[in-house]
């Protein structure tokens, strides 16, 4: 019988990647009922834009941002202070054996994208696609 060869890959498993998102639907259903008691919390809206775990699903690293991109610092502040309750309030949708430790950080993706966006708008890049479009024309 052919011994199957297991490759470590860099990625995460599908069982973190099922754990993290219902961590982060559950998240974000506590955050947008208002569940926790915290008015610091419930002044501005949050968004759990990705949830990931650890390979041992004990840490779970929501990816979160305040509607707007206002008040990062204070929402943050707020969830990390909120991690034992929110935590719980998660926990008690989940069948899991153990629920992970939340971890909060703020979601930098909008930002990369402004970034990206403002840097094709750049008269050089734009005249660096043009041209890199036009050799593969040629060359076909």
């Amino acid at each position: 019988m052919a011994q199957r060869r297991f490759e470590k890959s860099s990625g995460p498993s599908q069982r973190q990647l099922r754990v993290g998102e219902l961590i982060r639907r559950e998240l974000a259903e506590v955050l947008s009922r208002g569940d926790v008691h915290d008015p610091d919390l419930s002044r501005v809206p949050i968004t759990v834009s990705e949830v990931r775990t650890s390979p041992d699903l004990k840490i779970a690293t929501a990816y979160v941002m305040p509607l707007g991109g206002q008040g990062q610092p204070e929402a943050l502040a707020a969830l990390r202070r909120n991690k034992a309750e929110l935590r719980h309030l998660v926990s008690r949708k989940m069948a899991l054996k153990y629920v992970p430790d939340l971890r909060f950080q703020l979601d930098e993706t909008f930002d990369r994208i402004d970034d990206t966006r403002r840097l094709f708008e750049d008269e050089r890049v734009k005249r660096d696609i043009a041209q890199g479009s036009e050799g593969d024309a040629t060359e076909g």
